[in-house]
């Protein structure tokens, strides 16, 4: 039974089979699926999971540090030390899941990057 795209990008397993794993080491992508044959090379989520980090992340860590200042009025060195570990933290562990994520959907969406030679227009 294949897995469905967002099942599949949350476990970093192949967009094509969900069974095989997607990545080789940390964030690099593995170029075949092992399990299916799948290409993965085409796979390239760019930028766009270091955005969603960077706002979902970066709100919730914001809302926390606001909270507990407008609440317990902390020092700023207990700021760093409590948001700034947190904020790495969750960013490493999040990282490779948001770009599993974004080529689960490009797959899914057959989505393929842009070629100005399909347009007929000459430059």
């Amino acid at each position: 039974m294949k897995a469905g795209p967002i099942l599949a990008g949350l476990a970093c397993r192949c967009p094509a089979c969900g069974k095989g794993a997607l990545f080789k080491g940390y964030l690099k992508v593995r170029p075949i699926c092992e399990v299916c044959g799948f290409d993965l090379r085409a796979a390239d989520s760019g930028d766009g999971p270091a955005v969603f980090i960077i706002l979902i992340v970066g709100g919730f860590v914001a809302f926390l540090a606001l909270y507990f200042q407008l609440n317990y009025t902390l020092p700023i060195w207990v700021h760093l030390v409590l948001w700034l570990p947190l904020t790495a933290v969750l960013s490493l562990i999040l990282m490779p899941v948001f770009k599993s994520l974004l080529i689960t959907a490009q797959y899914h969406f057959k989505a393929s990057e842009a070629r100005n030679s399909d347009t007929g227009h000459e430059d």
